[in-house]
């Protein structure tokens, strides 16, 4: 039977008005976490108010969670159609995951709603912004400064978009206003600064990026962009010192690397050079231009053939790349493939001949160009940079992602008592076998155990009770212990005698399941050959495996287990959860999320499931499916899932 704890019996005790007002105070406070867990409540005491759901979207919104605050806004209009702030804050959610058509769809209704709200024109010209619909921000921007002549941010976000309108007399107009407006917020030097980069003021964007950067000393795009400058005003160290702050501030940002690598070998400083072309090939394998330059140093260290495979990965990329054929001639001439050699010179001569042919037509994309040499620096709005650094400054390291652990039965410290709407699997069978045990025990998900004292005295009294009384309960609760003291084999021995006992017991499988997979899970360990779901900064998904040479584990016992438990209690959601896991970590993941699904349907409130089956649909680059399922992840409690949601679920991360 499946018990909430005693809800019916307590909504009645609870003051509504106070849930809210707590959760507004959270909300101002920046604790967004907390604020929806008062929200959560207040949704489940009153499915009709719209103000909590709301609140809870602005939380998730604060959170990085914007399909997840999209739907709380959903449902906030749904409830109160004509409740103006919610297409307003849907519309700004609905900008940040790029649907610009609905965003704006949504501003005009809240326009029509409320046509003396000005801050509407405001989040409109940013929408328009974003659609690259400039001329329209601009009247939206010139409206909303109309009546609000003041604000600084709107004369910034007018200010790019008449830069983007080609009209750089105007956008600096704009941003001298903002700074004059605040003189305290760094970001007006550093567009203004841009400015002066394009029109090769470099004293002008220098004083103005040391303004910025004595504002706000952690600033990476003004660090970023004083290199820049630094390194066209021959000041190199300073432009490298900038590059190295910058990755202290960020240590995986790809353009950085590249930059200081280039710094590096121009200084001769081969071998830390290559270390960061490394790193940016780590982080983005298509990368272009870092082929191209790891190429040059390896040319430079005598390194023909790997400098010979790095110019052909760069014409595999980028077939065009005349520089790239020219440099591979080279190589393979000092390897003395001479035949080979002249036939790259020739395509590199054709390829030449192809693009000062075409030179004269605008239509020609200006990266036919591949002439040139590439070796500066690159801004954020270089030609390459678009093409191989997604023009992004901040680019996510590789993270692993690892499932949230097998639910088992652990010794705890102490079990929790259940609380009116506390969102708790429970049911008599369960209860009843965890109070027969003679340590304190709860089904948990979790890589944490208990302290070494508590560990210390449940040792002493599992071994007590199992000296007294050799009966199945204490020696499932014998095994408990010494699988948390990882003797393993010791652990597996008496659930084996557990369950030659009492043959159906549930509970004897889901932990004889779960310490298959640990002690798998352990011996991978120790080889440091563990393969973990990886999302790379670009949004694509691949295993990462830690070796060369990959071992394949077998998880057929513990999934043997886990299904013989299912057999026993088809209704229990964790078994379900557990089989998705052990079916992930096999490697099948259509069956993990048939499992997850499962679990999900048992107990719609078994936050890990979300976790996990989210994680699993972004690998398998069913986003939109993963984002939604971090978000009710994040809703019930499981605070990685805002990491997760930052990185992989927004626009940008795209």
């Amino acid at each position: 039977m499946l018990v909430l704890g005693t809800y019916l019996q307590g909504v009645s005790q609870y003051d509504k008005q106070q849930f809210f007002l707590r959760g507004r105070q959270a909300l101002i406070e920046g604790k967004y976490s907390q604020a929806i867990e008062h929200f959560n409540i207040l949704t489940q005491l009153d499915t009709t108010l719209h103000e909590a759901y709301f609140f809870r979207g602005i939380a998730k919104y604060n959170l990085g969670d914007f399909y997840g605050a999209q739907m709380d806004f959903d449902r906030t209009i749904e409830l109160n159609p004509i409740y103006t702030p919610a297409y307003h804050y849907r519309a700004i959610t609905l900008s940040r995951i790029g649907k610009y058509d609905m965003a704006l769809r949504d501003l005009e209704e809240a326009v029509d709603l409320r046509p003396g709200y000005i801050g509407l024109y405001f989040s409109r010209g940013v929408t328009y912004f974003l659609s690259q619909q400039f001329e329209k921000a601009v009247e939206d921007f010139n409206r909303f400064l109309r009546r609000e002549p003041k604000v600084a941010d709107a004369y910034l976000n007018r200010g790019a978009s008449y830069l983007f309108l080609g009209d750089t007399l105007r956008a600096i107009d704009d941003y001298n206003t903002a700074i004059n407006l605040n003189r305290f917020e760094p970001e007006g030097y550093v567009r203004r600064a841009r400015i002066f980069m394009m029109q090769s003021e470099n004293e002008k964007a220098l004083e103005d990026l040391n303004a910025a950067i004595k504002l706000d000393s952690t600033n990476t795009f003004a660090l970023f962009h004083r290199a820049l400058v630094r390194y066209d005003i021959k000041e190199i160290m300073g432009a490298l010192q900038d590059l190295e702050r910058v990755l202290e501030l960020d240590p995986g940002n790809a353009l950085t690397l590249y930059n200081r690598a280039l710094i590096r070998s121009q200084i001769g400083d081969y071998n830390n050079a290559i270390d960061d072309y490394d790193r940016v090939i780590a982080i983005n394998p298509n990368n272009v231009l870092a082929y191209y330059n790891r190429a040059s140093v390896f040319v430079q260290l005598g390194r023909f053939r790997d400098a010979m495979d790095d110019y052909s990965q760069a014409i595999n990329l980028y077939p065009d790349f005349a520089n790239a054929y020219m440099n591979r001639s080279y190589v393979k001439n000092q390897l003395g493939q001479f035949t080979s050699a002249r036939s790259d010179y020739e395509i590199a001569q054709k390829k030449v001949r192809e693009y000062r042919a075409m030179r004269s037509d605008s239509s020609v994309s200006a990266f036919a160009d591949t002439t040139r040499k590439y070796d500066r620096l690159l801004a954020l709005d270089a030609d390459f940079a678009k093409r191989d650094f997604n023009n992004e400054l901040l680019q996510h390291r590789d993270v692993d992602i690892r499932l949230k652990p097998l639910f088992k039965f652990r010794p705890v410290e102490s079990r929790r008592d259940f609380i009116a709407l506390d969102k708790r699997y429970d049911n008599n069978q369960m209860r009843e076998f965890i109070a027969s045990l003679p340590v304190e025990t709860e089904l948990k998900s979790s890589h944490s155990g208990v302290s070494a004292d508590i560990q210390k005295r449940y040792s002493i009294v599992a071994d007590s009770a199992y000296r007294a009384s050799v009966n199945h309960r204490n020696i499932f609760a014998k095994a408990l212990i010494e699988a948390g003291n990882k003797q393993f084999n010791n652990a597996l021995e008496l659930y084996n005698r557990a369950i030659e006992l009492e043959p159906e017991n549930t509970f004897y499988y889901i932990n004889r399941g779960a310490l298959q997979s640990e002690m798998i899970d352990f011996i991978s360990s120790i080889e440091s050959n563990v393969q973990v779901l990886t999302l790379d900064n670009s949004g694509a998904t691949r295993a990462k495996v830690r070796e060369s040479t990959m071992r394949t584990y077998d998880y057929t016992a513990a999934i043997h287990d886990m299904k013989k438990a299912a057999s026993l209690k088809p209704d229990m959601p964790y078994i379900f959860y557990n089989l998705g896991n052990l079916y992930c970590l096999s490697n099948d993941l259509p069956e993990a999320i048939l499992q997850y699904s499962k679990a999900i349907e048992l107990f719609p409130f078994l936050g890990e499931a979300y976790y996990n089956r989210g994680l699993v649909q972004i690998y398998l680059q069913d986003r939109e499916k993963g984002c939604l399922d971090m978000s009710k992840a994040g809703e019930l409690g499981i605070p990685e899932a805002y990491s997760v949601i930052k990185k992989y679920c927004s626009k940008e991360d795209r």
